[in-house]
């Protein structure tokens, strides 16, 4: 899950610090959300994945 999410950041150029700035989160959010330690809200989630114009099955779902 957050190997993807962290690989969809990095494609799209940003930094943990932009991508926070972007979906209204901290950077420490950002970065505790790739490495699997913090469970974010269906709100964030969204957020983010139209900032790394993803869906939320290629950021969040663990099957693929």
């Amino acid at each position: 899950m957050t190997s993807k999410m962290k690989l969809a950041r990095i494609e799209k150029g940003l930094t943990q610090e932009q991508l926070a700035s972007r979906v209204k989160a901290t950077r420490q959010t950002i970065g505790l959300i790739e490495k699997g330690k913090y469970n974010p809200s269906l709100h964030l989630c969204i957020a983010i994945a139209k900032e790394l114009d993803k869906t939320l099955d290629d950021l969040f779902w663990e099957g693929s």
